[in-house]
């Protein structure tokens, strides 16, 4: 099976333990069986579409794509091991919080993030605006705003670049 992904779910690949694929862009234009690649994605090929905004979705795709490897499922063990040395991944992986802060978000992955810190999303009665850099622009709100580095300016290392993103998040708490 020739397996091709993106750059933003190669790092998935590898933990999940998958030696043999295609990294491209733009999936379409390899000759593949299967692609593998973030669920906003849009491809003719068969494709497997992962989540990759927050820890548990990351922890789940990794499970998911390793059935296509040889070595099958992971085991937990082995998949706490893959984020053992991020500890703001530690922090939120088991556990959940109900934080009494409400949050206008802009876009839908960090909806996501938002949302599983234990913020409260709420568009009208809000003490902060969460956006991504791209829509920097369109954001109307002057006060409490927090703006968020797109895929364009962070890792393509999905678990470093999600740290990243609760990281700025946790300085409002």
């Amino acid at each position: 099976m020739r397996i091709v992904t993106t750059p933003m779910c190669e790092s998935i690949l590898k933990y999940a333990g998958i030696e043999e694929y295609v990294v491209n862009k733009f999936p379409d234009k390899e000759d593949g069986d299967l692609a593998i690649l973030l669920s906003e994605s849009k491809t003719s090929l068969i494709s497997l579409k992962i989540k990759l905004n927050t820890f548990k979705q990351i922890r789940n795709s990794i499970k998911i794509v390793s059935n296509f490897s040889n070595g099958g499922e992971l085991s937990n063990k082995d998949l706490d091991d893959i984020f053992r040395d991020y500890d703001v991944a530690m922090k939120y992986l088991n556990n959940s919080n109900d934080l009494d802060i409400k949050i206008k978000v802009y876009s839908n992955f960090l909806k996501d993030i938002v949302e599983d810190m234990g913020f409260i999303v709420d568009d009208v009665d809000f003490d902060y605006v969460v956006f991504p850099d791209y829509l920097r622009n369109e954001v109307v709100e002057k006060d409490n705003l927090v703006e968020m580095p797109s895929h364009s300016s962070v890792s393509k290392n999905p678990i470093e670049r999600t740290e990243l993103r609760y990281s700025i998040l946790e300085d409002i708490i």
